[in-house]
């Protein structure tokens, strides 16, 4: 029998099933972009989350490889828990427990080949806490070290250097993100941008409120407004769109390589 076949490729998909097993081992990590199809306001395309979380990953991929990481893009997961934006049309969204499943039934089909590390880069906030659930489900069940971190682009925008104060709640379709697509697909941003649109009585809130607030609270996107729009897309530019893909590229990098050596004891 010849040895298998290995191609010049970080994409998992790209290898025959002997290949894969030829060219991993317990050490590889399985990187999944995960994102969504959902309403982005009417400036910004439907798979921009899945957009932002694919291109982050694939670029860090490469990276953490280059690095000595034996690291392995997967498919990008599109079909998510978007049901905040289920007032829009064009969202496509699948229940919570549905997308549980579908992480956990992933792990088990990587639990058949040599790889024993997941990590997950997620560009869409509705699958957060799905994915701590995952993790966990991920070890107890196939002994996998499971990971899960953010593709790094929706900062909001602090007021500074000519950025929009976003008051600390701008997490949908508003600068950061507006400005990242910029930057990774200009052709499918409308020219003509939506106003600011800011909950500016929540952002006045010590403990209720986006980004990291203690408090949480349940909402869907048309709470704040008919665009969908949470923040303030006005001065978005892709100038600014490339620093936070670069951050974006530098975090999962620096997060792949923590995972590499990463041990419970």
């Amino acid at each position: 029998m010849t040895d298998a076949f290995v191609p010049d490729t970080r994409r998992w998909d790209d290898l025959a099933g002997p290949s894969l097993v030829a060219a991993t081992s317990e050490r590889s990590i399985a990187v999944v972009p995960i994102g969504a199809i959902e309403h982005h306001g009417p400036h910004l395309p439907l798979r921009t989350d899945a957009l932002v979380a694919e291109a982050v990953a694939t670029a860090a991929v490469e990276r953490a490889a280059a690095a000595g990481i034996d690291a392995w893009l997967l498919p990008t997961i599109t079909y998510a828990k978007s049901d905040e934006h289920h007032w829009a049309p064009g969202t496509l969204w699948i229940e919570g427990t549905t997308l549980l499943d579908q992480l956990i039934e992933l792990g088990r089909s990587i639990a058949m080949t040599p790889v024993k590390t997941l990590a997950f880069v997620n560009g869409h906030g509705g699958n957060v806490m799905l994915l701590g659930w995952a993790n966990r489900e991920l070890r107890r069940r196939y002994g996998l070290r499971s990971f899960s971190m953010p593709a790094g682009a929706g900062a909001a925008g602090d007021g500074l250097q000519g950025r929009p104060d976003e008051l600390g709640q701008g997490i949908h379709a508003g600068f950061g993100e507006t400005s990242v697509v910029m930057h990774l697909a200009p052709h499918l941003v409308a020219p003509d941008l939506p106003p600011r649109n800011v909950p500016e009585r929540i952002a006045g809130m010590t403990h209720i409120g986006f980004n990291r607030k203690p408090v949480m609270f349940g909402w869907t996107s048309d709470d704040f407004g008919p665009t969908g729009v949470i923040g303030d897309p006005t001065g978005a530019n892709a100038a600014h769109g490339k620093v936070l893909f670069e951050q974006g590229v530098a975090f999962v990098s620096e997060a792949l390589a923590e995972i590499d050596r990463f041990e419970f004891a």
